[in-house]
């Protein structure tokens, strides 16, 4: 969190409280909010609650699209511009590798490298970066027409190796 310097005032010396964060999201469909309106993106929601908590500013940059892989996301950020540090920097992806069924062992090459850009852009301070797992979309009406139980025991697998690889980094992980 940035704090600006104490202002002096004729009368007293007054700390300036007002705090900003820059937030970064990283993902693909589940980060954007794929058929919701802006406001219920779960990183703008999660921004909200940040500025609920006493944050004045709180600035949201979010890198994801429907249908995006782990490399995809990779592309994206290697052909972008973003800068850190953040603050605050979240990853939620995989869903399209195991919805296209891909090789598991690219998840597990490509995640580590986008957790290790995430920890970048983090100031390489682990504990401001999130990662979130992925959702088991085999409960939805979609997921319930495909094979429900084997999205769950894939996105299981899915879910623990990012697990697994978060609790190496020391970086939380929100299932």
């Amino acid at each position: 969190q940035t704090v600006n310097p104490v202002k002096e005032t004729q009368e007293t010396e007054m700390p300036d409280t007002t705090v900003t964060i820059s937030y970064l999201a990283l993902g693909d469909s589940y980060t954007i909010g794929e058929s919701v309106s802006t406001s219920k993106r779960w990183p703008v929601q999660l921004r909200d609650s940040l500025l609920n908590s006493g944050f004045d500013t709180v600035n949201v940059e979010i890198i994801a699209r429907t249908g995006w892989t782990t490399g995809e996301l990779l592309s994206a950020i290697e052909s972008g511009n973003s800068e850190g540090p953040y603050e605050l920097v979240s990853l939620l992806i995989g869903v399209n590798n195991q919805f296209r069924n891909y090789e598991f062992s690219i998840y597990e090459q490509e995640f580590e490298v986008l957790l290790k850009k995430a920890i970048t852009f983090a100031g390489n301070d682990t504990s401001r970066v999130i990662v979130l797992s992925i959702p088991d979309y085999g409960v939805t009406p979609f997921g319930q027409n495909q094979n429900p139980e084997k999205i769950a025991r894939e996105i299981d697998r899915y879910n623990q190796y990012a697990h697994t690889v978060c609790e190496t980094y020391n970086v939380a992980y929100f299932d």
